[in-house]
């Protein structure tokens, strides 16, 4: 199983990120494209007690499923064990999971773009993610790479995010007494109950 290894980091100045970005000579390999992810758990919630997740996640006609195992010790990082599998059918996947008494608990959603940089380690990469409660960088990679990368945006350790989109979320609704439901863009509005 493969380790994946993380951070993210909140930007507050996107034209500035993206000008760094350059300058580290960072290259967009994917067009900015629209990401709609939702996790699925049992009625007894086993997985979320485990610390682990299941995520289906559909991107134009590609839809990709995801599990997440616990997470490791280190605390400066997201580091846990992740097996990923590309799917013909999203929506047969859906009806799959829904039979086997998952059930959909968290949807939210993003828009991403994928930046790589020649000579850096295999799976090192930057993803910029529009969400509706902010912009982010996600990195991930090596924990060396990730902090120098980091660094060079102009990053310290203390800006770095470990918590999931679910967690942060639910911090942005707490701050603004708002009633959590899914994290999508306001077109896209749904109610749910449960979150990661």
């Amino acid at each position: 199983m493969r380790s994946e290894i993380e951070i993210k980091l909140a930007v507050h100045d996107p034209a500035a990120i993206r000008r760094r970005l350059a300058e580290l000579h960072f290259r967009r390999v994917t067009r900015r494209s629209f990401e709609r992810n939702t996790l699925y758990d049992f009625a007894d919630q086993r997985l979320r007690k485990a610390d682990s997740l299941l995520r289906l996640r559909s991107e134009g006609q590609r839809s990709l499923l995801t599990f997440k195992g616990p997470r490791a010790g280190d605390d400066r990082f997201k580091d846990r064990p992740e097996i990923e599998t590309d799917l013909k059918n999203g929506p047969e996947a859906e009806r799959i999971l829904e039979a086997l008494g998952l059930r959909a608990v968290f949807r939210y959603e993003k828009h991403r773009t994928l930046y790589r940089r020649r000579g850096d380690p295999q799976h090192a990469e930057v993803a910029y993610d529009e969400t509706p409660i902010g912009i982010y960088l996600e990195l991930e990679g090596p924990k060396h790479w990730i902090d120098e990368v980091a660094r060079a945006l102009g990053f310290g350790r203390t800006g770095y995010v470990t918590a999931s989109y679910g967690r942060l979320y639910l911090e942005w609704c707490q701050a603004r007494d708002k009633q959590p439901s899914d994290m999508v863009f306001p077109e896209h509005e749904t109610r749910s109950t449960t979150h990661e």
